[in-house]
């Protein structure tokens, strides 16, 4: 009973954590907005400005924070619950690079330019190749081993031919917006990005959910999980098809934003014991919470120079990664 509600009682926390977040980040920007004008801009009262500034630009920046961090952290449970392996991220399936791929051959071409839509929607076809792909790789057996060497085969592909691309820059402006976007943002984003993505996003984040009991049996290993009944192809589709959604949906919008699905299931794992079943709600809040804030961060911290989220989630999360794999081989050795 204790652990329950210690368990609820984080979840709730995490919560209060998030909506709190939320609300600073529609109050924070260059524009000078106290909450009762932001309240008001939000449901159109007020003046043309601040209700521009509000339903255009604060409250999707907002909500694709929220919605992509709680991608990020749900995804990286999800699949460090179904490897088994602690050093999974959602970038492990080629997806994010698949999805980047895309994006930077929609700059490439110049169609971003004639649809501004093209961009996301073509990073949503390869995403949805990438995840093909790597069914198809890894077959219909259930083993982990082959889904992570057909999602690193995935990844090096793709990440070969974005360089390809970069390298092939028609000019040097081509070549500063593709490498630009690749480093991951939320800026100048519109709510024709929030219902693009929400589809997918919502579709991936119900069959992440869904595998939850399954990665619960797949922690005895994964003869005992067949033993009791769990269909060990089912939960590879659940979680490499769900990541794929929501993961190249959320890359689609915003770029590479690397390290959220490594650390926040980390963090959180010692507060919710070794069951995925409860880590995955947890991961997706915290998610959320650590992504808007780090976008209140580069918001607050050097505004005139438009700091990407992508780095400053890179640079939180590589000291961290690091101390893992320390604390993994000092595991070892012991």
């Amino acid at each position: 009973m204790d652990q329950n509600r210690r368990y609820y009682g984080l979840l709730l926390a995490l919560g209060v954590v998030l909506i709190a977040l939320f609300v600073i980040s529609l109050l924070t920007g260059s524009s000078s907005i106290s909450l009762m004008q932001g309240l008001s801009g939000l449901f159109g009262a007020g003046d043309s400005d601040t209700v521009l500034i509000m339903q255009q630009l604060r409250l999707p920046r907002a909500l694709l924070g929220a919605m992509i961090g709680l991608t990020l952290g749900l995804s990286g449970a999800a699949l460090q619950g179904y490897l088994r392996n602690p050093l999974a991220e959602p970038g492990l399936l080629g997806v994010s690079s698949s999805a980047s791929l895309g994006a930077v051959l929609a700059l490439y071409s110049g169609l971003s330019l004639l649809f501004p839509l093209s961009l996301p929607l073509m990073a949503l076809g390869f995403a949805f190749i990438a995840v093909i792909l790597v069914q198809f790789l890894a077959g219909g057996s259930g083993s982990t081993i082959t889904v992570i060497l057909a999602g690193v085969a995935v990844s090096a592909f793709a990440g070969a031919l974005t360089s390809l691309a970069l390298s092939l820059a028609p000019n040097p402006f081509a070549l500063m917006e593709i490498v630009f976007w690749m480093l991951g943002s939320l800026n100048d984003r519109s709510m024709s990005h929030v219902w693009l993505v929400l589809p997918f996003m919502s579709l991936g984040w119900i069959m992440l959910i869904l595998s939850g009991r399954s990665l619960d049996a797949l922690t005895l290993g994964q003869e005992t999980a067949a033993s009791m009944g769990v269909d060990l192809r089912k939960v590879q589709f659940l979680v490499v098809a769900g990541t794929a959604m929501s993961v190249g949906a959320a890359t689609a919008v915003a770029g590479a934003i690397g390290f959220i699905g490594l650390v926040v299931p980390h963090v959180l794992r010692p507060f919710v014991g070794s069951r995925p079943s409860r880590l995955l709600p947890a991961s997706a809040l915290g998610g959320a919470v650590m992504l808007l804030a780090a976008d209140i961060f580069v918001r607050l911290i050097l505004p005139e120079k438009d700091l990407k989220l992508g780095v400053l989630t890179a640079l939180i999360g590589a000291p961290f990664f690091l101390h893992l794999v320390s604390r993994l081989r000092k595991g070892a050795e012991i």
